[in-house]
């Protein structure tokens, strides 16, 4: 028995809960496809919505990858590593693209979700793959922690999406 056995039921849950919504996520952006679009809306999308689909799809993936029939940790140790250090070379891409963008100022909170805390998920991804060999539980419980957090994350940064399409862009419009 390897020590991902264990963690079965927990990669069906967060799996089957990062692929609703990314389903969910697709069905707001339909609703939303038919009010105006600015000239830098585009810009806004790869900022602040695209990081969402790639966390859920990140998590989606790891729940993946986590739930095969390994025979130890070492293989997946390496895949979720792999993950990590893209999720973070990723967020340098999704600073660069928010402070580029023009639509909409970042505030703290959203460098917050949308940079510094997926950095740390990812980081946390990574540093636990490099000790998974000597500390396979642990390691397992820390990669845990950060799927769970990239999974709040998404769901903090789709809420906020909605909200701000829903009321801000509504009171542009007058309606």
């Amino acid at each position: 028995m390897t020590p991902l056995a264990g963690w079965e039921n927990f990669y069906v849950v967060v799996g089957s809960s990062a692929g609703a919504l990314i389903g969910l996520q697709f069905v707001v952006i339909t609703l939303i496809a038919n009010t105006p679009i600015a000239p830098d809306q585009a810009q806004a999308g790869d900022a602040f919505a695209t990081p969402t689909i790639v966390h859920f799809s990140v998590v989606l993936l790891l729940a993946g990858v986590q739930s095969a029939p390994w025979r130890g940790v070492g293989p997946v140790a390496v895949v979720w590593g792999l993950l990590g250090l893209g999720g973070i070379v990723y967020e340098f891409i999704v600073a660069r693209r928010m402070r580029v963008q023009t639509l909409y100022a970042p505030v703290v909170e959203d460098w917050l979700f949308h940079v510094v805390l997926p950095a740390v998920a990812y980081g946390t991804m990574t540093v636990s793959a490099c000790i998974a060999r000597l500390n396979a539980g642990e390691a397992l419980f820390a990669t845990g922690a950060a799927v769970v957090l990239l999974l709040f994350i998404g769901i903090h940064n789709a809420w906020d999406a909605v909200t701000y399409h829903v009321f801000s862009k509504k009171q542009e419009h007058g309606k």
